[in-house]
């Protein structure tokens, strides 16, 4: 199973400082999101998740050049959210550097042609983001059918052609048996993000069958330690 660190994209700049030495005095902080995601693959990370909150607002990548810097930093694959809306957004994405992008469920969850001209581009590095719990989905304004379960709306998803998906989880801990039947009835692969501050719960979810868990500000604050996370989910 994966441990992929991830950074929030904000004005150029990652939206966390980090100071990896901070408890001893040592190093320096830094905003600079080539230099935090270069420290992270130097310990091992085989992906990096970039967010660019700023583009999650305004519907399109806007930290385009940060992207790139890590791109340049970094030989690993690059995984973008937020503002990746659609088909213009992936190639823009793409140009930028990423080789892996994730849309907002929102964003397809009833536009079935949006969904195939992102699969054509996109093929199986993309990705749907989609938060699991019940009143997420009752919260959005359906058109053309009753509030999905979770699992219907996978169902849907996979038989369109998707195969990554992205739970976040926003704080709360991950179903384990809900993951395990997902993993079992879909040919795709799950991805936990948001929710994990404790690195015994990695097992769990290694078990589970899950692809890999995305990590944001528990390692950028330092509340969880990165090597440990490697070691408990191997």
């Amino acid at each position: 199973m994966q441990v992929i660190p991830s950074l929030d994209l904000e004005n150029g700049r990652s939206r966390l400082v980090f100071w990896p030495g901070a408890s001893a005095g040592t190093g320096a902080p830094t905003d600079r999101p080539e230099r935090i995601a270069r420290h992270f693959v130097e310990l091992g990370a085989p992906v990096i998740h970039l967010v660019d909150l700023d583009g999650a607002r305004e519907g399109r990548p806007v930290n385009v050049g940060p992207v790139q810097e890590v791109a340049r930093a970094v030989a690993r694959p690059l995984q973008l959210a937020g503002g990746v809306d659609g088909p213009e957004q992936i190639e823009l994405a793409f140009a930028a550097g990423a080789t892996r992008v994730v849309m907002p469920l929102l964003a397809v969850a009833e536009e079935a042609e949006r969904l195939r001209a992102s699969l054509a581009i996109a093929g199986d590095w993309l990705a749907v983001g989609l938060d699991p719990r019940p009143e997420r989905f009752s919260e959005y304004p359906w058109k053309a059918f009753l509030p999905p379960s979770l699992e219907e709306i996978v169902e849907r998803m996979a038989a369109a052609g998707v195969r990554r998906f992205v739970l976040s989880h926003g704080g709360a801990r991950p179903d384990l048996e809900l993951l395990g039947r997902l993993v079992r009835e879909h040919d795709a692969e799950f991805f936990v993000a948001g929710g994990l501050t404790d690195v015994g719960v990695l097992p769990a979810l290694r078990d589970a069958g899950v692809a890999g868990v995305i990590l944001g500000q528990a390692l950028i604050s330092g509340a969880v330690d990165y090597p440990a996370a490697l070691a408990a989910a191997a």
